[in-house]
């Protein structure tokens, strides 16, 4: 998948555009954003971090005047798409991490006690810490 709002697409534009057209192309690009994060497109990815650079900058030059009731849902659509997204990077993120650590011998996330006098009868090796002295 190419990155198709870098450069002089029609997303980004310098020509004055309201707020809540500004926020609509943010939530198209929050879309765009996700499907390149779960098909782990790199290029699309880092285009799309740099676009949301370019689309804050021009929702911080439109000045903090009224926001009416449609603006607001847009921010809060965008706010939502975005924290989706940084759930979804954060997972990627932590399952390379976890890989990682198994390919260098690192301790496993959640490792069995062999010994059954450690934790009381019926609970699930991987979950009783036992008791600290």
């Amino acid at each position: 998948m190419k990155h198709q709002f870098a450069g002089s697409s029609a997303l980004l534009t310098r020509d004055p555009i309201s707020r809540s057209d500004t926020l609509r192309r943010m939530i198209e690009l929050l879309r765009h954003e996700r499907e390149a994060l779960t098909g782990m497109d790199m290029d699309s990815i880092m285009g799309c971090a740099h676009d949301k650079y370019v689309l804050c900058e021009e929702l911080e030059a439109a000045g903090d005047d009224h926001i009416d009731e449609e603006t607001r849902g847009l921010i809060d659509a965008a706010r939502r798409l975005n924290e989706v997204n940084r759930q979804l990077r954060n997972l990627i993120a932590a399952n390379v991490a976890a890989r990682l650590s198994a390919l260098s011998g690192g301790a496993a996330l959640y490792k069995a006690q062999t010994g059954q006098a450690l934790r009381p009868q019926g609970v699930p090796a991987y979950t009783y810490t036992g008791a600290r002295a």
